[in-house]
């Protein structure tokens, strides 16, 4: 009997990514297989589908995502709503054992290191599901990845009640994390970016335009750009003992200018790094973001700008290669979910 086939998002060199049929995910031991009803799509995919490449070639990347299990061996699975923890930690390591998994040294993940979710289906490890409350859509569930990096950022801010903080990067993770901060008891929240568009997007969430002389130096900063003058900028905006957290991957080497590193030294400024979001059974950001969705006190699907069908790829993703229009979060949904 043939293999089944799917249609999916295949990237098989750089720049040269095909919607094509391709045969279904077989589901292996501990996995279920989901149907993708919706996908994100990051903005480190831009880069990896245009410019930087996969780890191997094809790959179907995408690694925000959530669907419907439609095969499992577990019966109680069968139909339920679920977004998916990418990382796939190889749970041997001296970090994986004490579930520390975002510092695992061997880990795999789905859109990058292996098939991701640019694809009708895909084959998942059950122990990634995050299953959800049927009152969050799959756009919105779509949105969990990102909703947990800017979380695990904001924790990683130790926000005391009433701080000023200010994010640099109001792009749909920086959104999210203002939304964290001002969840976390800070008093004030700001944003930094270079595009007006996007300062005025993020008016619409309650979140003004950064201003030094009106708002004063801040206890927190967090550096989302991965641009050498919003790390420097976002030094100069803290106060003695503040804190700066560096989330933003870097388009290049990161200079930090010499003026600039002496204050580093004169306020004794902290500066702590984050990457991914924690996934364990003592610290959960995905399960903080599934009950903040299930209770509707932060905006997430709002973020969504443009949903197109995955048979679109090439048209959204050249949209935002180009910036040919404005977005914030560009979405790849099913037929049922447009």
């Amino acid at each position: 009997m043939s293999q089944k086939t799917m249609k999916a998002a295949v990237l098989h060199a750089v720049a040269d990514l095909r919607y094509e049929d391709v045969p279904r995910p077989v589901v292996g031991e501990g996995e279920v297989l989901l149907r993708v009803m919706a996908a994100g799509v990051c903005g480190s995919d831009i880069p990896r589908i245009f410019t930087k490449g996969t780890y191997h070639f094809p790959t179907i990347p995408g690694h925000e995502f959530a669907g419907q299990i439609v095969e499992s061996d577990d019966p109680a699975l069968l139909g339920r709503k679920a977004a998916v923890f990418p990382l796939l930690p190889c749970r041997k390591c001296a970090a994986c054992q004490v579930g520390e998994y975002v510092k695992c040294e061997n880990y795999d993940y789905y859109g990058s290191r292996r098939d991701g979710a640019f694809a009708e289906y895909l084959a998942v490890d059950k122990r990634n599901l995050v299953l959800l409350d049927d009152k969050i859509s799959y756009a919105e569930a779509s949105l969990m990845e990102p909703a947990a990096v800017a979380r695990a950022a904001i924790r990683r801010m130790q926000i005391s009640l009433g701080d000023k903080v200010v994010i640099f990067g109001a792009g749909p993770i920086g959104l999210m994390a203002a939304q964290w901060a001002k969840k976390a008891g800070a008093g004030l929240v700001r944003v930094v970016d270079i595009s007006d568009e996007k300062l005025a997007f993020a008016r619409r969430f309650g979140f003004e335009a950064y201003d030094a002389r009106r708002d004063g130096l801040c206890h927190c900063a967090l550096e989302g750009t991965g641009a050498s003058p919003a790390i420097n900028n976002a030094i100069k905006a803290l106060l003695p003992n503040g804190r700066l957290v560096l989330m933003g991957n870097p388009f290049g080497d990161m200079n930090i200018e010499r003026g600039v590193y002496s204050e580093i030294l004169r306020r004794e400024i902290t500066l702590l790094g984050t990457w991914n979001s924690s996934y364990n059974d003592r610290i959960n950001d995905w399960e903080a973001v599934s009950k903040a969705m299930a209770e509707g006190d932060m905006s997430f699907e709002p973020l969504i700008t443009h949903r197109f069908p995955l048979s679109q790829c090439h048209k959204a993703l050249e949209m935002m290669r180009d910036k040919t229009e404005f977005f914030t979060k560009v979405t790849f949904v099913s037929e049922g979910e447009a």
